[in-house]
C-alpha cells in the first residue's frame, strides 16, 4: 500500500513526511523545495497476537513494542501542487505522474492561513484554508479526465457499435493509475452517464473522473500548523462534511522524535503527550522548546501525524492486519521465527487472496487454510478478520 503526501507548496508536506518516517527530506519556506519524490516507510500500530497465544514474537517485517506491532506502510512525498497543475502550471504534470500508484492521499493544508494558493508565504490568517480543500480534488479529476479522453471518441464509437462495455474501455485507459474495475463500475453508476458514450459532455466526463478518483484514491485532510491556527479555522476544518479531518503539527512530531532519540523525553508516536525522564538535565533552551511542544500537544490533543497514517490505512482504505505462519501449532515460519510477518490487506479479502499476496504459487496451488486462533480448517472463500493468524496449505 502506498499513501501519497500531497498539497500545495510550503504547507509542511516534507516536514510531515520526515516526521512520519524519520527519513531526510529537504525542508524550506519556499515553493517547490521538493522536486523529486521522496519515498519512506511509516508505521501503523496493531495488536500483536503474541499476547493472545502467550508467546514472544520474533518479527521480520515489522517491529513489536510490548505487544503492539508496528506494521510498515510506504509513503510518498511529492512536489507541491498549485491550481491549474493539470494544464502544466508549476510542476503539475510531474506531480500528477508521481502519484499514479498511490492508493490514498493525505492532503496537507496550512490551517494557519499563512500560504497563498500558489504556496507563497503571506501574513498568518490572510488566506482561507478552506479554499485549498477542493482544489486538489479538482486537479486530480481534470488529470484523470484528460487520460480518459485520449482517443476516447474513436473508442466510444467502436464500443457503441460493437457493444463493448464502457467500464472496460475506461479501465484500459486507467490501468497505469492502478484504478480497479469495481471503482469504475461504481463511478459510472453514480455519475448517471448517458447510455451512448458518444453523447458524453465535458462536464459529465469531469463528474465521472471525480467519482473515479473518490472511489479509487480517497483523500484524508490533515490541517497542519494547527498550533498557530486561529480557533475559527480549526473549528471550520474539524467540521468539514464528508471528510476525515485531523489537526496536525508536523514540526512538533519531528522535534519530539528527535528529542526522544536524544533521550530528552519519553514519547511514543500517536500518544497525546510525553514525559521528561530527568528535567534537571535540560538546558534552558531545551526546556523552553519542550514547554512549547507541551503546549501544542495539549491544544491539539497530540501531533496528529500518527493518527493520519492510521486513519488513512484503517478507515479510508479499510485495511486489516493478518499474520501468516507456516506452522499453525508453533506459529512459526520455515526458519522457526514466531509470528514473523504482519500483512496489510483489504477488509473483505479471503484466505486465497492472502495466499496470492504472499506468493503467486501459493495462490495457484491453494488447497485450504487453517485459522490458528480457532484451530479450524477454512476454505478459499474464508473472509479474513483483523488480527487473524493463518496457515496456507498449498500444492506448491
Amino acid at each position: 500500500m502506498l499513501i501519497g503526501i500531497v498539497g500545495k507548496p510550503n504547507v509542511g508536506k516534507s516536514t510531515f513526511f520526515s516526521a512520519a518516517t524519520m527519513a531526510s527530506a529537504e525542508i524550506a519556506a519556499y515553493p517547490f523545495t521538493t522536486i523529486k519524490p521522496n519515498k519512506g516507510v511509516g508505521y501503523l500500530r496493531a495488536p500483536c497476537p503474541e499476547k493472545h497465544f502467550g508467546v514472544k514474537c520474533q518479527p521480520r517485517n515489522s517491529a513489536c513494542d510490548n505487544g503492539t506491532r508496528m506494521v510498515p506502510v510506504e509513503l510518498l512525498d511529492v512536489a507541491g501542487l498549485v491550481p491549474d497543475a493539470w494544464q502544466g502550471k508549476g510542476l503539475g504534470n510531474q506531480f500528477l505522474d508521481d502519484l499514479r500508484q498511490a492508493d490514498a492521499f493525505i492532503h496537507i493544508i496550512d490551517a494557519s492561513g499563512s500560504t497563498d494558493s500558489d504556496g507563497n508565504p503571506v501574513p498568518t490568517g490572510t488566506h482561507d484554508p478552506l479554499v485549498d480543500v477542493k482544489f486538489l480534488e479538482n486537479e486530480i479529476a481534470h488529470w484523470m479526465k484528460g487520460i480518459i479522453e485520449k482517443g476516447f471518441e474513436k473508442s466510444a464509437r467502436m464500443a457503441h457499435l460493437e457493444g463493448q462495455k464502457m467500464e472496460e474501455v475506461i479501465h484500459e485507459r486507467l490501468t497505469g493509475l492502478g484504478v480497479p474495475m469495481p471503482a469504475i463500475c461504481a463511478a459510472l453508476r453514480e455519475s448517471n452517464m448517458p447510455a451512448n458514450p458518444m453523447n458524453w459532455k465535458d462536464e459529465e466526463m469531469l463528474r465521472l473522473a471525480d467519482n473515479i478518483r473518490r472511489l479509487s484514491k480517497p483523500i484524508l485532510i490533515a490541517y497542519n500548523k494547527s498550533d498557530v491556527a486561529s480557533d475559527d479555522n480549526i473549528k471550520r476544518l474539524s467540521k468539514l462534511p464528508d471528510y476525515i479531518t485531523i489537526a496536525t503539527c508536523a514540526e512538533t512530531e519531528l522535534a519530539l522524535k528527535k528529542a526522544a532519540k536524544a533521550k530528552l523525553v519519553n514519547y511514543s508516536p500517536g500518544e497525546p503527550g510525553f514525559t521528561i525522564p530527568d528535567p534537571a538535565k535540560l538546558t534552558p533552551v531545551q526546556k523552553k522548546a519542550i514547554d512549547v511542544m507541551d503546549h501544542t500537544m495539549k491544544r491539539v490533543g497530540g501531533t496528529g501525524v500518527q493518527a493520519c497514517l492510521e486513519k488513512a490505512a484503517f478507515q479510508l482504505l479499510d485495511l486489516i492486519v493478518v499474520y501468516p505462519v507456516e506452522d499453525e501449532t508453533r506459529l512459526t515460519d520455515h526458519a522457526g521465527n514466531i509470528l514473523p510477518d504482519a500483512h496489510l490487506i483489504r477488509r473483505g479479502s479471503t484466505a486465497k487472496d492472502l495466499a496470492y499476496k504472499i506468493h503467486t504459487d501459493l495462490g495457484e496451488g491453494f488447497i485450504r487454510a487453517i485459522n490458528a486462533k480457532t484451530k479450524r480448517i477454512v476454505g478459499h472463500d474464508y473472509v479474513l478478520q483483523d488480527g487473524d493468524v493463518i496457515t496456507i496449505i498449498s500444492r506448491k
